[in-house]
């Protein structure tokens, strides 16, 4: 069963899902893609742990400071997605990466000699857990702040709130 509830972030209303295993999606409802990506006409509104949890977690995010912690996360996608989603979850607050970056490191994990930037890109893209599994500190080789599900305001918006300098990528 998938469950559903709400949360009034700074930056706009965020959709909450999930199943007994944990938060499954994390979505900006307005002017945000892949809004509800997977969600079926059962989900049903519920009070849980897990969301919480990522209340909890938001809250101290939004207040500007690292929450320390993740909240119970269940990665319903392939894996590849999956790997990704767990990469994105190791890189500090306050740091961004490179697509690139994680493509070489996934290639080194899979013995390959390169592996695409632009199918690392994809499975960033699909992230459908935001923030939290945090998508908006992936960053184009070049620094460029590339694409991000919410929308690039709110990219831009997160990473000043972790006092990431933009003007420094």
């Amino acid at each position: 069963m998938i469950y559903t509830n709400d949360y009034e972030s700074p930056l706009g209303n965020i959709l909450l899902a999930g199943d007994e295993q944990g938060l499954t999606g994390l979505w900006f409802t307005e002017g945000g893609r892949y809004i509800g990506s997977g969600l079926n006409r059962e989900a049903r509104r519920r009070e849980t742990d897990f969301f919480d949890q990522a209340k909890e977690w938001l809250d101290i995010y939004f207040s500007g400071r690292d929450p320390g912690f993740f909240p119970k996360i269940h990665f319903t996608g392939s894996g590849f997605r999956n790997r990704v989603g767990e990469i994105l979850c190791e890189i500090p607050y306050g740091k961004t990466v490179t697509y690139g970056r994680i493509a070489a490191r996934i290639a080194k994990e899979r013995g390959l000699e390169r592996m695409s930037a632009q199918a690392v890109g994809g499975a960033v893209g699909h992230n459908p857990i935001c923030i939290i599994v945090p998508c908006h500190r992936v960053i184009g080789s070049n620094g460029s702040l590339t694409g991000y599900g919410g929308g690039i305001l709110r990219k831009k918006a997160l990473l000043e709130l972790e006092g990431i300098r933009l003007k420094d990528l």
